[in-house]
């Protein structure tokens, strides 16, 4: 991915259909031939706080869980 609008776009766009641990969207990414950021988890903290993306830690899968809301 080229600029950071384009990796918050494709990452907005995956998590809109489900839930993901970073490792599972990491996983995804790949999946998809999309280049990961250098770091994943500061990337989609900086986008929690800019309020595009939603996340908080699950006991259940012990990690943060990221998601998007419309």
């Amino acid at each position: 991915m080229a600029s950071s609008k384009e990796q918050y776009m494709r990452i907005m766009e995956i998590l809109s259909h489900e839930s993901l641990t970073t490792l599972e969207l990491g996983e995804l990414l790949e999946q998809q031939g999309a280049r990961c950021p250098d770091d994943l988890a500061r990337t989609l903290n900086i986008m929690r706080r800019k309020g595009l993306i939603k996340g908080s830690f699950s006991p259940e899968k012990g990690a943060w869980v990221w998601w998007a809301e419309e």
